[in-house]
């Protein structure tokens, strides 16, 4: 029975119950982005501050009739400045998180990658998907399908708990983690198959913490109970996977797209990784999953703050 967009409802509803977090919008130069980080404020996700060149910032908003005036705005020449300044502020700690306006991606991942100015920590950067999918009762999230282009099996190491602390952030203690292939046995030939193997394995052995990991697991049978059933496979994860772990970016972005376009899915994006967590949206993006993807972000700084509070008590 097809479902609603309630999932993000309740991801929404969680949040009302934090304060706002300080958010540094990188270049937010165009309609969609002003729009959307206004909307964001006056949810209570976000705080924002505005980085980039002021005069056009100022002058799109009276384009649009958009109100500016309980946002700051740090003023910049270009989109590489307001890139490096919105890192900056997430640096100081400013900025609790990082919205992407309307730069380009990699314009501000650079600048996020940067050893000496920017927000790597121990863990590879990785982005992930909460997706709002109506025929699922729990949200579904998919990784990496933006960031690492063919990622080795150390960075699957990385994305694979990237993706489990955000369901932890999310509500699930245990998060059941398929890893993909294009089928559910190892084979030699298919490196995808083998990979998943290991991080299965690495996760018995302790270096991977805090889901249950399974694979490789084909797609209908880390999803569908009844697919998984029907190839025979006794498995915790296969047919009610949380977190769906791609082989690469390809597959991963045909995957997120086919769910949004052929399934009425959602989809909430967020890069992990960093000191700070990364809003990245797109402007084909709905409204609901423009405020889905800086609820999770929200979700996410609080749980670092409390992360840092306990540290240091």
């Amino acid at each position: 029975m097809e479902r609603t967009h309630e999932k993000y409802q309740r991801l929404l509803a969680r949040c009302k119950t934090l304060p706002p977090v300080p958010c540094a919008v990188a270049h937010p130069c165009d309609e969609t982005s002003l729009r959307g980080l206004i909307e964001a404020a006056q949810e209570g996700l976000i705080r924002p501050v505005l980085v980039g060149p002021e005069k056009r910032i100022r002058a799109l908003a009276a384009e649009f009739k958009l109100d500016l005036a309980d946002y700051p705005i740090v003023d910049t020449p270009h989109s590489e400045a307001s890139a490096e300044a919105a890192v900056s502020l997430a640096r100081e700690g400013k900025a609790e998180a990082l919205m992407k306006g309307s730069l380009h991606t990699d314009e501000l991942m650079s600048a996020v990658v940067k050893r000496e100015t920017g927000l790597r920590t121990a863990r590879r950067i990785s982005h992930c998907f909460v997706m709002d999918v109506p025929a699922l009762q729990q949200p579904l999230i998919v990784t990496d399908a933006a960031v690492n282009i063919a990622p080795t099996l150390q960075d699957k190491v990385h994305i694979v708990q990237n993706a489990i602390d955000l369901a932890h952030v999310l509500g699930r203690e245990l998060p059941k983690v398929a890893i993909l292939s294009a089928m559910e046995t190892v084979n030699p030939a298919v490196l995808s198959t083998i990979e998943a193997a290991a991080l299965c394995k690495m996760a018995d052995r302790g270096q991977i913490t805090g889901g249950i990991l399974d694979g490789p697991l084909a797609f209908d049978n880390a999803i569908n109970l009844a697919a998984a059933k029907i190839k025979h496979i006794e498995s915790d994860v296969a047919g009610q996977a949380d977190i769906l772990v791609v082989p690469d970016l390809e597959a991963g972005n045909m995957l997120a797209k086919s769910l949004t376009y052929m399934a009425n899915a959602d989809a909430a994006g967020i890069v992990l990784g960093a000191r700070v967590p990364i809003i990245l949206t797109s402007r084909a993006d709905s409204v609901l999953a423009r405020l889905a993807s800086c609820g999770v972000a929200k979700l996410m700084a609080h749980a670092r703050r409390a992360q840092a509070q306990k540290a240091v008590s």
